[in-house]
């Protein structure tokens, strides 16, 4: 009997190329811009594109391949791209909820009194801390809206990139180079629309601490989207939205940049 032939290394990298691409893209793009970002810690960053944006670039791209090829290889509806970004998002969400976790417990553990702050050295002494304190799974406190703002999220942010590289590539015969900085830029305004609302209610839920007599001042985050939209209305979700839009547009330009960049240098070389 004839033994099978070996698997090509290159058939396992063609399988997991879209979330080492989609990780990396991030994590560069975090190196770069972290300076924006003063407050939240390097390490925590980085852990988070490693999971978060590994995962939700990674199965998105796999995603749409998978619908494009059922699609006969014709471009897909925004209605359909929005829906895989949602699922990715769900999906990058899931993987990095406790690195998100970390990075928030040391912003917020910075703007506390000397006294009470918890002083965490980076990222995996942070979630080392959340364990011992709080157990395993409170690494999935706030899992929740945390899952929900990246669906809305990643919805704006990847299916109006792909949208709109359709339509500067396409219809409108942009070059590469325009074609990436204005996509980017239009997936960077979108995503930062998008997932507002959601990242506010999130914060709030991760970084409540409970008062004298142990009581929370929100039951969860369906609670806290109520008492905000009483105590301020709907324009309070978008508190500060030019500030979140400069933190959030750059990232997710510079992670499209990144990635384009990987992947041209990666087709350079047969990968």
């Amino acid at each position: 009997m004839a033994e099978g032939k070996p698997k090509s290394p290159f058939g396992v990298w063609s399988t997991i190329k879209p979330f080492v691409n989609g990780g990396v893209s991030g994590m560069l793009a975090t190196c770069v811009i972290q300076p924006i970002d003063m407050v939240k810690g390097l390490s925590a960053g980085l852990l988070r594109q490693a999971t978060y944006t590994t995962a939700r670039l990674g199965s998105f791209r796999v995603l749409t391949n998978k619908a494009v090829e059922a699609n006969d290889g014709k471009p897909l509806p925004l209605l359909q791209k929005s829906a895989i970004g949602l699922t990715a998002g769900a999906i990058g969400a899931s993987v990095g909820s406790p690195a998100d976790l970390a990075l928030i417990r040391m912003q917020a553990d910075a703007t506390l009194p000397a006294a009470q702050r918890r002083n965490y050295k980076n990222a995996f002494h942070a979630l080392y801390r959340i364990i011992a304190d709080e157990g395993v799974l409170a690494l999935w406190k706030g899992a929740g809206p945390t899952v929900v703002r990246a669906m809305s999220l990643n919805m704006g942010m990847l299916a109006s990139y792909d949208q709109s590289v359709e339509l500067f590539r396409d219809s409108l015969g942009f070059g590469e180079v325009s074609t990436v900085l204005g996509a980017s830029a239009v997936s960077g305004f979108f995503a930062s629309a998008c997932s507002l609302p959601f990242d506010y209610v999130k914060t709030q839920i991760q970084k409540m601490q409970p008062d004298a007599n142990g009581k929370y001042p929100y039951t969860g985050s369906l609670d806290c989207a109520v008492k905000t939209l009483k105590s301020g209305g709907p324009l309070k979700f978008y508190t500060g939205f030019p500030v979140y839009c400069v933190r959030i547009a750059p990232h997710v330009m510079m992670t499209w940049i990144f990635l384009n960049q990987i992947q041209k240098v990666e087709k350079s070389l047969g990968l």
